[in-house]
């Protein structure tokens, strides 16, 4: 029985593989056409582009996970169903309950995958995309690291913990360097908003550094002469689709502490946290999906069933996300009803099949 269990269960990963294969170069397509139109501006060229959309495709690849184990647990699965074997299976007494364990268990090392990919490869790698392609765009240099945003502005250093927009900074440390390499004068700044095309700064604490000491001022607001430009900033924020579940869980909090609307944060949170038990579930649905149909489908049509299904899914998540951020409704029932309402719906369809 355990070599059974250990076919079905290559076949769904197998073909889970092959699925990400197919679809993969297809999104990677997309995303290049999509960047052809900013080749040529400043310093971003067809390379850039192209390592912006390499170093994107693990995102993808995360989101899309669901989708293709879907796919490719259908055309695995599929396989053996055209040659007879899951019929020789069924007349040797295995039950339908038997060959869902069998194929979840292929879904298991899906799911470590996936984490890897969605937890680890891809914030970095998304996070690197979007500071390279920034940097060719506007040709201002800025390092993302555990303490904020590092720039560069002439002789001056800026420090930026938190971008709440291209336009609105929050927590801002400008650092001043004179002659001989010598700090002359150091500021923090609570808020910085562009408009009008000038930054102002509110809250300012400024410390002049000399030889003789440091002298404390404190100024309500005051105009800042940067070239940092706010595209720089609006596109190096990362989406929080592409920050991995403790950062969102930490942001969640800060959000809530500081008074702010963090729901799209939190829900995207609550997709993550459900995002592997969403992949079992898709193995789940293509169970009755297959068995339903292998008498009277072919396999094309089977797979055209699965994609259907898996862009409905798709298109229900999207819609309850806007939904919660609209009608402010529970982040964690907008993220974990489409799973429920596709096991349920898997469920009924294999009783029947039964």
């Amino acid at each position: 029985m355990r070599i059974l269990d250990r076919y079905i269960a290559s076949s769904v990963i197998s073909g889970t593989l092959i699925a990400l294969a197919a679809l993969l170069p297809l999104l990677g397509f997309f995303l290049m056409a999509d960047e052809v139109d900013q080749i040529g501006e400043h310093d971003y060229q067809f390379v850039d582009a192209l390592i912006y959309v390499t170093l994107s495709m693990p995102r993808y690849a995360y989101e899309i996970f669901p989708i293709a184990t879907l796919i490719g647990a259908v055309a695995g699965l599929g396989a053996l169903a055209s040659g007879s074997e899951l019929v020789a299976m069924r007349a040797a007494g295995i039950s339908i309950g038997r060959l869902v364990l069998a194929a979840l268990k292929g879904g298991m090392p899906l799911v470590l995958a996936a984490i890897l990919i969605g937890e680890g490869l891809a914030p970095y790698a998304q996070q690197q995309a979007q500071q390279g392609r920034s940097e060719a765009l506007t040709g201002q240099v800025m390092q993302h690291t555990d303490s904020g945003f590092w720039a560069r502005d002439g002789d001056t250093f800026v420090n930026i913990r938190e971008i709440l927009s291209g336009s609105n900074l929050r927590d801002i440390s400008i650092y001043e360097i004179g002659p001989r390499q010598r700090l002359t004068l150091a500021s923090h700044a609570e808020e910085a908003r562009y408009a009008d095309g000038q930054w102002t700064l509110e809250s300012i604490v400024r410390s002049h550094i000399s030889l003789s000491g440091v002298q404390v001022e404190r100024i309500g607001h005051a105009r800042w002469d940067s070239l940092l430009n706010p595209r720089l900033l609006e596109v190096i924020v990362i989406e929080p689709e592409a920050l991995p579940v403790w950062d969102l869980y930490h942001y969640v909090r800060f959000m809530a502490n500081t008074d702010q609307d963090g729901r799209r944060y939190e829900v995207v949170l609550w997709s993550k946290l459900v995002h592997p038990a969403l992949i079992l579930t898709m193995i789940f649905v293509a169970i009755p999906i297959l068995l339903g149909s292998t008498r009277t489908k072919s396999m094309g049509t089977q797979i055209v069933l699965a994609i259907l299904v898996g862009i409905v899914l798709y298109l229900l998540s999207r819609t309850l996300v806007y939904l919660s951020l609209l009608f402010d409704l529970s982040p964690m029932i907008a993220a974990t009803l489409p799973p429920l309402f596709f096991l349920a719906a898997a469920l009924w369809l294999l009783r029947r099949v039964g």
